[in-house]
């Protein structure tokens, strides 16, 4: 494995991240697809034995038993001072006031939480999973600070959101002196390219890496075309998931697949090979997060590393696409419904 750094940062990561939402107890998460505790932790430690040190997991992913199943793995698999431990927090954990958000009080809480669960007394990489627009901002990266003063957390990142809300936080941690954001953690494979107008272009200027969600676009990029909607997941996820996988983007979309195939065949790689090639070929890309369901999956995440594109493929797989409306920072399914009523057809041209 060659090691990468993070941004502008000193620290060492495997340009190929698990995205631990994968595994979870599937009665707290996700029944159809969570992978258990048995299930989960051979997967977890083959990706340490390929020299996988980058793991990313969330408060919310199984109401916490994705935390407390990553936690016992690379406790009992890795050595802890070698892994990079990245977890997220905002979104609800429990009903009532303070059960979620980015006030002080529920970033004191939850971190805390995540600490026992994970079973370590730092983390890594401690990611605010969206903005927080009841919550000022000033409050939430001040204690976002405090616990990097406190060794609770050693790196800060941020997740999906408006590049002008990132440009701001950005600008008032060094206007404090606060612990600043070193990673952006975003959507952003060949099907979802909005990235590209401003936040790209901001992570590059300011030093920021990325860690890139759903770099196959949910499943799209490693199957053909007709076979991408037959997973357990596109079929169980809600409508929140494809907000940039309309039918309004449809052709676009299915001509990026076909020229995927097209140069997965002539290279005799798997699709997923290919897609997370192109990614790789992005500057500003540290690495995808692969939510590896099986052995198979983790060894075609690694062989990408291998797979290096021409100037040609990369023409033939950019070409196709279409500029679509980006919903990056909806939080919910209910603001994302209010949006929609507002942009007939979800697109704008």
């Amino acid at each position: 494995m060659r090691y990468i750094k993070l941004g502008t940062t000193g620290l060492d990561v495997s340009p190929i991240a698990i995205g631990a939402m994968t595994y979870g107890d599937p009665d707290r998460g996700h029944p159809v697809w969570s992978l258990d505790e048995e299930s989960s932790r051979p997967l977890i430690r083959h990706a340490l034995e390929a020299g996988i040190n980058f793991f990313d997991t969330a408060n919310l992913y199984s109401l916490g038993s994705s935390e407390e199943i990553l936690g016992r793995a690379l406790r009992d698999f890795a050595n802890r001072d070698e892994v990079v431990i990245a977890t997220k927090l905002r979104h609800p954990m429990r009903p009532g006031p303070n059960g979620r958000g980015l006030s002080r009080k529920a970033i004191m809480t939850e971190v805390d939480h995540s600490l026992r669960r994970l079973g370590t007394d730092y983390i890594d990489l401690y990611q605010i999973h969206r903005n927080d627009h009841a919550t000022p901002l000033e409050e939430t990266l001040d204690a976002l600070d405090d616990l990097v003063q406190a060794g609770k957390v050693r790196y800060l990142g941020a997740s999906s959101m408006p590049a002008w809300e990132f440009a701001k936080a950005l600008h008032l941690q060094q206007r404090h002196g606060w612990a600043r954001f070193v990673s952006m953690q975003n959507h952003y494979n060949l099907l979802a390219r909005e990235e590209e107008r401003e936040m790209i272009p901001l992570c590059l200027d300011e030093g920021v890496g990325t860690v890139v969600w759903s770099p196959l676009a949910r499943g799209r990029l490693a199957r053909a075309w007709d076979d991408a909607k037959s997973t357990a997941r596109s079929a169980t996820d809600g409508s929140y998931a494809d907000w940039l996988y309309t039918p309004a983007e449809e052709a676009s979309n299915r001509a990026i697949v076909d020229a995927v195939g097209r140069i997965a065949d002539a290279r005799g790689v798997s699709r997923a090979q290919i897609a997370l090639a192109w990614l790789r070929r992005q500057p500003v890309v540290t690495a995808p997060l692969v939510g590896a369901g099986s052995v198979h999956q983790i060894d075609d995440a690694l062989a990408s590393l291998d797979v290096a594109l021409t100037d040609d493929e990369v023409r033939a797989l950019e070409a196709p696409y279409t500029p679509r409306y980006d919903f990056q920072g909806i939080s919910d399914e209910a603001e994302l419904e209010a949006v929609r009523a507002r942009i007939p057809g979800m697109a704008l041209r």
